[in-house]
C-alpha cells in the first residue's frame, strides 16, 4: 500500500496530514522525493528547543542563586569577575584552561594573540572568559535539548543571572559542524596577526580522529609531544601559505609566556592534555544531542504510523527500527573510539589537568577507570568514553539507549569482531567491560550474564 512509503520517506506528523485524504490513503506519495538533511528540526515539536524550559546544571543552579542558598563572589583583580566563583560553585577545574586567540566566537573584538579567550569545562559545562569582555559565556549538556547557552554579566550585581540565548548562538551552533544540533564547535584554523582566521586557506574541524598535523590553529598550546607537530602557538603571517606551514616554532612548548602575559589569567596554562580531552568531548556531546532528537522525532513519527494503522502502540517497523539503530551506531562508533588518531610519540601536559582529570570519575575494584590516561598510544588507557556515565547518556530515548546497550554488550563481549572495531584488543574489552559492569549504573540484564574471563567477553 501506499501509506508504508511514509515511513521511509521519514516524514513528520505534519506533513502526513496535509497528505491524508478520505478514506486514509496517501495518495501522490510518490512524487515525493527523499530528503535527507543533517540539519534536524529542534526547534518544533516534540524538541522545542526555543520554548522548551530547561533542566540542566545552570538552569537548577539559577533557582538556587535566585533562593539566596548561594552567594558568588566578585573578583576584581585581573578583571575576572565572577568567574573564580562561578567555576568554583560549578566544580569546574581551573586546570582544564584552555586558551584560544583566534576570532571565532561572541566577544571577537576583545580577543586577538595578546588577549587570548580562556575556556574551562568539566562533563557538562563549558566556560569562557574574555580579558575586558562584558560576559561569560556559559553552555550546559541539557539532557532533552542538548546544549543550551548562557551569558552572564561580568558587572557586578546583587543578583548575578545566567541568561539564556537562544537564536543568537545557535545561527553558528547548530549546523553540520556540530552534527546538525545545537551544540559546540571546535575548530583549527590559520590565524593572522591579529587573530583574525585566513578563511581562504580553509579550517578544520578537531576530534579524536584529527591528523595532529590539522589540530588547534589558533589555540596556545602547552606540553610535550616529541616528534609530532600541530598548527598551535603560531601566526599566519602575509607569504605564509598553509601548503608549506612551520610548525617547529609552536612546538614543544612549555611556557606560554613569550607570546603573551600569562599572569592575566587563572592559570598561565593552555594544557595539551586538556585540549584532547575538549576535543573528544565537545563532538562526544553533539553526538549524545543528535542521538536525543533523533530518537524523540523517531518516536513521534513512529507513533502517529501507529495510531493511523491502528498497531500496537509499541510496535516498531523496520522503518523505525533503521532510524533508531542509526542514531545509537553513530554513537557508539564515536564513544568507543572507532578511528582515533594513533599517537607517535609521548604526550604529557604543563597543567595539574593530567593528574586532577582521573580522580573524578568511578573505579573498579582493581583500581580502574575510563578516565585514566594513555598518552603514548591513544588519550585514554580503555577507550570507551567517559560520557557514558553522564545525565545526558542516561536519559536518551528507550530505544536508542537500547540499541546503544546492544551494540556496546556485542562489541565487548567480543560477540561483533567487525575490522572497525580490531583497535579494541581482547585485553581492551574484557577491562572495559569489567570496569561499566562494577560501575555503571542501568545495564541491562543480559550484560551481567557474561563472565569477563569467557571467551565470549574477549578473552
Amino acid at each position: 500500500m501506499p501509506i508504508c512509503r511514509c515511513e521511509e520517506l521519514k516524514l513528520s506528523s505534519r506533513t502526513l496530514q496535509r497528505l491524508i485524504f478520505t478514506g486514509g490513503l496517501l495518495l501522490s506519495i510518490f512524487l515525493l522525493p527523499v530528503i535527507v538533511s543533517a540539519q534536524l528540526s529542534f526547534e518544533e515539536a516534540p524538541i522545542n528547543y526555543n520554548k522548551a524550559e530547561p533542566d540542566n546544571l545552570i538552569s537548577r543552579f539559577q533557582k538556587r542563586l535566585d533562593a539566596g542558598e548561594i552567594k558568588l563572589a566578585y573578583q576584581r583583580k585581573n578583571r575576572s569577575g565572577y568567574l573564580p566563583a562561578v567555576l568554583d560553585a560549578l566544580k569546574i577545574p581551573v586546570s582544564s584552561q584552555t586558551l584560544v586567540f583566534s576570532k571565532t566566537s561572541l566577544q571577537v573584538k576583545h580577543i586577538d594573540p595578546q588577549s587570548p579567550r580562556a575556556l574551562y569545562f568539566n562533563d557538562d559545562l563549558y566556560v569562557g572568559f574574555v580579558q575586558g569582555g562584558p560576559v561569560l559565556e556559559v553552555s550546559a549538556s541539557d539532557p532533552k535539548l542538548g546544549t543550551v547557552f548562557y551569558t552572564m554579566s561580568q558587572s557586578q550585581t546583587s543578583h548575578p543571572t545566567f541568561v539564556r540565548k537562544t537564536f543568537e548562538c545557535t545561527q553558528c551552533h547548530a549546523s553540520s559542524m556540530t552534527q546538525g544540533v545545537p551544540g559546540h564547535i571546535m575548530r583549527s584554523v590559520y590565524p593572522g596577526p591579529d587573530g583574525m582566521p585566513a578563511f581562504r586557506e580553509g579550517t578544520f574541524r578537531s576530534d579524536h580522529s584529527s591528523p595532529f598535523s590539522e589540530r588547534w590553529g589558533g589555540w596556545y598550546v602547552s606540553g610535550t609531544h616529541g616528534e609530532m607537530r600541530h598548527m598551535g602557538n603560531l601566526i599566519f603571517r602575509q607569504g605564509d601559505s598553509s601548503r608549506n606551514l612551520d610548525r617547529e616554532p609552536g612546538a614543544n612548548a612549555v611556557d606560554l609566556e613569550r607570546w603573551f602575559d600569562t599572569s592575566a589569567y587563572l592559570s598561565p596554562h593552555s594544557d595539551i592534555v586538556s585540549l584532547m580531552v575538549l576535543e573528544h568531548q565537545v563532538k562526544m556531546h553533539n553526538l549524545i544531542t543528535r542521538a536525543q532528537i533523533e530518537g524523540r522525532i523517531t518516536e513521534r513519527d513512529a507513533t502517529v504510523m501507529n495510531r493511523m494503522l491502528e498497531r500496537e502502540a509499541t510496535f516498531q517497523s523496520d522503518s523505525t527500527k533503521r532510524r533508531y539503530e542509526s542514531a545509537a551506531n553513530r554513537l557508539v562508533d564515536y564513544m568507543l573510539f572507532v578511528d582515533e588518531l594513533q599517537l607517535e610519540g609521548q604526550i604529557q601536559g604543563t597543567s595539574r589537568f593530567e593528574s586532577e582529570f582521573p580522580r573524578s570519575g568511578p573505579r573498579d575494584k582493581q583500581g580502574r577507570s575510563l578516565r585514566d590516561f594513555d598518552l603514548k598510544r591513544r588519550l585514554f588507557k580503555y577507550p570507551c568514553s567517559y560520557l557514558i556515565y553522564s545525565e545526558s547518556f542516561d536519559k536518551l530515548p528507550g530505544p536508542v539507549l537500547d540499541v546503544v546497550y546492544r551494540r556496546l554488550w556485542e562489541i565487548l563481549s567480543g560477540k561483533d569482531q567487525s575490522s572497525e572495531y580490531a583497535h579494541l584488543s581482547a585485553a581492551d574489552r574484557r577491562a572495559i567491560l569489567e570496569i561499566l559492569l562494577e560501575t555503571k549504573r542501568g545495564l541491562p540484564e543480559y550484560w551481567k550474564r557474561v563472565e569477563p574471563d569467557s571467551p565470549q567477553a574477549g578473552g
